[in-house]
Parts: structure tokens; C-alpha cells; sequence
């Protein structure tokens, strides 16, 4: 159900920036790149009406849509991750006891460098 209202809903959303960008506006329109004058598309005063008409129907199915999404996806059970996993019992893990450094010898603890043995 959601899989369907989701591919409805990016229809309608692509179909309303369709019909936004075929209106007539100040300057030239999309209308005119269709190889004619943006006035004369649809006619002297169809398209004014007939693509006004449609970007209203096809605002309010966007909301309706937004708004059906919005509350399916809301209700729908999900589960964490943590409960679906089996994982019981699970003891952390061990800690080491931090390594000591050795003891200086007495040619380091007197400045001298130490001596290279093969």
C-alpha cells in the first residue's frame, strides 16, 4: 500500500512541476518552447483556465498524498534492531591490565646509551 501511494505521490509531484512551468508567466513561458506563442498554446484564454484548474487538482492529490504517507508511515509497527537480533547473555569484552615498562638498566639509569649486543 505505501509502495503505491509512494510511486502515486512522485507522479503527482513531477505532473504538479509539469503544469506550474507550462503556465503563462510575465515573460515567456515554457508554453512558447513548445513551437508556439505562449498565448495561442491552448488557446486565447483556454490555458489560463484549463492549467489553473489542473495545478489546483494536482496540489490538493500532492497534500492528500503527504498527508497519507505521512500517517501510514507513522503507524506502521517497527521493531529496534536490538530486538530482533538473538543476542543474550552477551558479556563485554575483557579487559587487559596495561603493560608495565620495563626496568631501566643501570647504563640507562646513569645517561650511558645502551650497548649493542649481536
Amino acid at each position: 500500500m505505501i509502495t503505491l501511494l509512494t510511486v502515486a505521490h512522485v507522479i503527482v509531484g513531477i505532473s504538479l512541476i509539469l503544469v506550474v512551468l507550462l503556465q503563462r508567466g510575465k515573460g515567456a513561458s515554457m508554453g512558447a518552447a513548445f513551437g508556439g506563442s505562449s498565448q495561442t498554446l491552448f488557446g486565447s484564454r483556454g490555458p489560463q483556465s484549463f492549467l489553473g484548474k489542473l495545478t489546483t487538482i494536482a496540489a490538493v492529490v500532492f497534500m492528500l498524498t503527504s498527508l497519507s504517507l505521512a500517517v501510514l508511515s507513522s503507524k506502521k509497527p517497527t521493531a529496534s534492531i536490538m530486538q530482533k537480533s538473538n543476542v543474550t547473555g552477551a558479556k563485554p569484552a575483557a579487559t587487559t591490565n596495561p603493560v608495565t615498562p620495563a626496568p631501566k638498566s643501570e647504563a640507562q639509569s646513569q645517561g650511558q646509551p645502551p650497548k649493542n649486543t649481536p
